[in-house]
C-alpha cells in the first residue's frame, strides 16, 4: 500500500520516498570511489571523477532500475605514477576500454528485523511488557532505509554480477524547486574476476595489491524536468 504525502514524495514501508520518474545523478553531489589493499597492510583510496547514472523510480519502488557509466580515464588516487599504471594495460587499459558499466537487475528491501530494534520497540510498547514481534507497534516514518541492488558490472568487456548494499538517505525538494533524493552504496568484488590480475609477490608472503576491491558510491539524484 502506498500513501501519498505532500509532493514530491510519498510514504512506503515507513520511508519517505521520491515520486515515480527518471532521476539523474547530480554532478555536483557525487562520489564514485574505491578502496584497495596495499602491501597487505594499508588501504589505498581512489575515485573516478567522471561518471553518470540514471535512476528510473517506479510506482513500485522495488521495480525501479539503475544504469551507470564511469569514465575509466578519470581514475585518481592522488599519485600520478600509480594512476598511469592503473590506466594502462596491466589494469583498466583505458585506451581500449574507456568506460565501466553497471546495470541493475533487481532491487530488494531490507526491513528493520534486527533483534535490537524489535527489543527497543517492545520495551516502548505501553500495551504489553510481554509482547512478541507480532505485537509490535508500527515503526515511525523515517528518512533512511536499506536496499540491496542486484546488478551486472562490466569492466574490460567482462561482465559479472555485483550486488550493492544501498542506504537510502531521504527525499525532498531542494531550494531550487527540484525533486531530489540521496543515497550511498557499497560493494566488494574480486578484481581478478574481471581480468585485472597484475600483481607482485612479496618476499615476506602475500601480494603487493589486494584482490578484493571495495566500491563506495554516494550522491544525490535530481528528477528530470
Amino acid at each position: 500500500m502506498y500513501v501519498t504525502v505532500d509532493r514530491p514524495v510519498r510514504e512506503w514501508q515507513g520511508l519517505i520516498i521520491p515520486d515515480p520518474g527518471v532521476y539523474t545523478l547530480d554532478e555536483a553531489h557525487k562520489r564514485i570511489g574505491f578502496v584497495a589493499q596495499h602491501m597487505m597492510v594499508s588501504p589505498v583510496r581512489g575515485e573516478f571523477a567522471k561518471g553518470a547514472a540514471t535512476i528510473s523510480v517506479g510506482a513500485d519502488p522495488l521495480r525501479s532500475s539503475i544504469s551507470a557509466t564511469i569514465r575509466a580515464d578519470s581514475i585518481n588516487t592522488h599519485n600520478p605514477e600509480r594512476d598511469a599504471h592503473l590506466s594502462g594495460p596491466d589494469f583498466l587499459d583505458v585506451s581500449r576500454y574507456p568506460t565501466l558499466e553497471y546495470r541493475s537487475t533487481g532491487i530488494t528491501w531490507e526491513a528493520d528485523n534486527d533483534p535490537i530494534f524489535n527489543w527497543a520497540r517492545l520495551r516502548n510498547n505501553p500495551l504489553s511488557r510481554r509482547g512478541t514481534v507480532a505485537d509490535l507497534p508500527a515503526a515511525a516514518t523515517r528518512a533512511s532505509g536499506r536496499f540491496v541492488i542486484n546488478g551486472q558490472l562490466t569492466v574490460k568487456d567482462v561482465t559479472r554480477p555485483v550486488d550493492m548494499q544501498m542506504e537510502f538517505g531521504g527525499a525532498r525538494r531542494d531550494p531550487y524547486d527540484r525533486d531530489i533524493f540521496g543515497f550511498s552504496a557499497s560493494a566488494e568484488l574480486d578484481r581478478e574476476a574481471f581480468g585485472l590480475v597484475w600483481n607482485v609477490a612479496l618476499e615476506a608472503g602475500g601480494f603487493l595489491v589486494g584482490k578484493k576491491i571495495r566500491i563506495e558510491i554516494a550522491g544525490e539524484a535530481i528528477r528530470n524536468a
